[in-house]
């Protein structure tokens, strides 16, 4: 086992904590690409962008390769949060998925040099991304760290069992 800044990783928590590293880091790498864009920097900007697509990308297959073989993990906190913790994760999954497919569009409109729409598009992208990744971190602090909880059957065992 191997403790990280007073967490230790193990079987439990491995690929949470690297799928939540790999969303964090789109989102500075989205922050990073949006500053070359506003400093007109605009070649820098496109590499930057397309890394911060493939963390993310990296980020889905993880998290899915986890949620279909392992499973995910269920509440771990006390029972007058549940109800709090479920609207919020709720909000973070509808988020996510809008994001995604505004992240999908954004950077096609871009490589299509279609750069009115792609400004537009890219503003509003870049503010869901940023909310969207912390708010899959709270949940990644809330599932791990603060209020550990247990696991849920893998999905590939739910369909074959």
């Amino acid at each position: 086992m191997l403790t990280i800044g007073g967490v230790t990783l193990n079987s439990y928590n491995i690929m949470p904590t690297i799928s939540t590293f790999f969303i964090v880091l789109s989102a500075v790498l989205v922050a990073v690409g949006w500053r070359l864009a506003i400093k007109r920097r605009l070649e820098e900007h496109q590499k930057v962008m397309f890394y911060a697509a493939v963390a993310a990308t990296i980020f889905f297959i993880v998290y899915v390769s986890r949620t279909i073989f392992v499973g995910n993990t269920s509440w771990g906190g006390p029972d007058e949060l549940k109800p709090f913790y479920l609207v919020f994760l709720l909000f973070h999954i509808v988020l996510a998925t809008v994001a995604a497919v505004f992240g999908i569009t954004t950077l096609t409109l871009g490589y299509k040099k279609k750069f009115a729409k792609h400004r537009k598009w890219g503003k509003v992208t870049s503010m869901i991304w940023f909310v969207t990744a912390i708010t899959g971190t709270m949940v990644y602090v809330l599932l791990y760290l603060m209020y550990p909880g247990g696991h849920t059957k893998p999905v590939i065992d739910a369909i074959f069992g």
